[in-house]
């Protein structure tokens, strides 16, 4: 089970998630939604640099233009892109030739009763989906803290060509139920780790061995 800390803004928050063992690292940079995660490039390069290979880090951008993401990723060092927009998928092939090793992550909306509402037909370059939420009412596309239905979401996965992870109001007390009941690749949480609108170094610790704990106690059964 991958799992992904999203939402991180300082080293700080990046030791949290390399502590609690955590495979992926996000990084929101590229802001065009409502969503109080972002920072700067200049900060972005600097969690990467942290890093220093001992997680994936993923640029989470709602960017819609390739030259701007390909530069971003250059300039930042990820070697993960998070494609949390609808963006054109011209501009998707363009970022594919001009990072090759880089893996793309392409958003697909969820709602509430577990229907896909975003056309995955037209994404021709896709190493993993990504499930999430959203909320019109407050312009998010991510981040909401809103679920959805997981056994629904996990029949579709069956029939996807590609790894997939889920988000969406995961927090550590639902992720273990979210990977029983969907069957996901991976999970990803941003709000679900948070106290105050913070970072929390404990929940992202339960986080992590929870869905680690839910992995191993859903292969046994199956």
């Amino acid at each position: 089970m991958k799992v992904k800390i999203c939402a991180n803004r300082s080293e700080e928050e990046a030791q949290m998630c390399l502590d609690a063992k955590a495979d992926v690292i996000g990084i929101l940079v590229g802001q065009q939604h409502s969503s109080d995660d972002f920072v700067d490039k200049e900060t972005a390069k600097r969690i990467c640099d942290f890093v220093n290979g001992r997680a994936d880090v993923s640029l989470v951008t709602h960017l819609t233009t390739a030259d701007e993401i390909i530069a971003l990723t250059k300039y930042i060092g990820n070697n993960v892109i998070q494609l949390h927009s609808n963006i054109p998928e011209i501009e998707v092939a363009m970022i594919h030739n001009a990072l090759p090793n880089v893996k793309l992550v392409r958003l697909v909306h969820v709602s509430k009763d577990g229907t896909i509402v975003t056309d995955i037909d037209q994404m021709k370059y896709v190493d993993y989906y990504l499930m999430d939420s959203f909320n019109l009412a407050t312009n998010q596309v991510g981040g909401t803290g809103l679920t959805y239905n997981w056994l629904a979401v996990g029949e579709i996965i069956k029939k996807l060509k590609h790894p997939v992870f889920v988000a969406g109001g995961l927090n550590p007390d639902n992720v273990q139920q979210a990977i029983q009941e969907a069957h996901p690749y991976g999970v990803d949480v941003n709000s679900g780790c948070k106290v105050n609108g913070r970072k929390n170094a404990e929940k992202v610790k339960a986080f992590v061995a929870n869905a680690k704990e839910g992995d191993r106690t859903r292969r046994s059964i199956d």
